[in-house]
């Protein structure tokens, strides 16, 4: 189908936004098998557990466009769960909105910095992508904690409404940066044999 070639920077995105559905997916696993949050090793398990689920979710949408990422399902798994545990650890398992924010911030950290080495090599710029996680994933707590969600519980992952905001924003993200990257020498380069 055109209209969701990844090749195409509309077609990539159109693709990246359905992602959402890795974080509630995924936390509603991570909630269902470690447990809520509320501690070291419910949080390392729990981020990974979360983040594989996202990770694979979003792997399917680069897959036609970007070659050789299939470190991206454990970059994830591991960012997530690295940064999960330190930020829910730094605020004290506490679940107020700027406590949120801070362990997003943390947590879009580890995923952004593994994420970005995974771009690395398809996008010169790929560094704006481990800069503006940290600022997304705040993002999606504070939208999250807004929308009147029970963060309370203490989930893995912001739920859907900050998950759409999230999405909809690294998707543009990606796009820009393989655009620019394809400008600058060729790094972007699709997929061979796409999807």
């Amino acid at each position: 189908m055109m209209l969701l070639d990844p090749l195409t920077a509309r077609g990539l995105w159109l693709r990246w936004l359905p992602t959402f559905l890795g974080f509630p997916a995924g936390g509603f696993i991570a909630m269902t098998v470690p447990g809520p949050v509320t501690n070291v090793t419910a949080a390392l398990a729990g981020g990974a557990v979360a983040g594989a689920v996202l990770g694979a979710v979003q792997w399917l949408a680069l897959r036609g466009r970007l070659a050789n990422t299939e470190w991206w399902i454990p970059a994830t798994a591991v960012g997530q769960a690295v940064g999960l545990a330190a930020g829910a650890a730094l605020v004290g398992y506490r679940t107020g909105l700027q406590d949120l924010a801070i362990q997003g911030a943390i947590t879009g950290l580890g995923v952004g910095i593994l994420q970005a080495l995974v771009l690395r090599q398809h996008v010169a710029t790929w560094f704006w992508w481990a800069v503006a996680m940290p600022l997304l994933w705040a993002l999606g707590w504070i939208v999250t904690t807004a929308a009147g969600v029970r963060v309370d519980q203490h989930f893995t992952n912001f739920g859907a409404f900050g998950a759409i905001v999230v999405t909809a924003l690294s998707g543009l993200l990606l796009v820009q940066l393989l655009r620019a990257s394809r400008s600058i020498g060729g790094v972007g380069t699709p997929a061979a044999g796409g999807a």
